[in-house]
């Protein structure tokens, strides 16, 4: 697939440029600041953009700016946040831009590459991907959605927005596949997600909504 990149340390850059190139994809640009990332992405349209939060001239919130800049300007845009920081206001922004292929990982609790390329694969196929940490700062935001799912539903849902499938949640809470499809199935209920939609596109709206919910 077609990437373009952004981050300011150069060494990460080009080992990311690496590392996505070893597993078979085109990195067609890679820049270090916020609007040249902008530009990269309108003008490319790759199949994803892989951006860090902090990027010149303040180090602040530069990358996740753009980023919302560019689904604004190119609502199908997949994008996939990659820092050491979470920047909840912006990430906020973010998800209210789209409701498919939006991912948010701590570059810190990356630790294998395998998971980190099935990232990459899932978010570029319009999934959501976020981390656990990006996850609980945003629900501290916004306590109505955890008001409406029992102790259990809502351990799902954390689950679900890391992006791991119904036998992946089965297997890390040590329950049957059977009970996390029910599971799964009031969580779409009580977000009012309408049966009539596939199930995969159901599972990113129920986190996009869970996460955004106001509180």
């Amino acid at each position: 697939m077609k990437i373009v990149l952004a981050d300011d340390s150069v060494l990460l850059r080009e080992g990311l440029q690496l590392l996505l190139a070893e597993a078979g994809h085109d990195v067609v640009a890679a820049v270090g600041d916020g609007p040249s990332f902008v530009e990269a992405a309108l003008a490319e349209r790759p199949d994803l953009l892989v951006v860090d939060v902090r990027m010149p001239p303040t180090h602040t919130d530069e990358g996740l700016r753009a980023a919302v800049e560019v689904r604004r300007q190119w609502p199908a845009a997949r994008l996939l946040v990659l820092s050491q920081y979470v920047e909840v206001s912006y990430a906020d922004d973010l998800l209210a831009t789209g409701e498919a292929g939006i991912g948010y990982l701590l570059k810190d609790r990356v630790t294998q590459v395998a998971d980190f390329l099935t990232t990459v694969a899932t978010v570029a196929a319009g999934g959501s991907v976020l981390d656990p940490v990006v996850v609980r700062q945003l629900m501290a935001r916004r306590r109505d959605p955890l008001l409406r799912l029992t102790p259990r539903e809502r351990d799902v849902m954390e689950l679900m927005a890391e992006g791991r499938s119904n036998a992946a949640i089965a297997e890390a809470m040590t329950v049957t596949l059977g009970a996390v499809e029910k599971h799964t199935q009031r969580i779409f209920a009580k977000l009012d997600l309408s049966p009539d939609d596939d199930a995969a596109h159901r599972r990113v709206l129920a986190v996009i909504r869970f996460l955004r919910a106001s509180g």
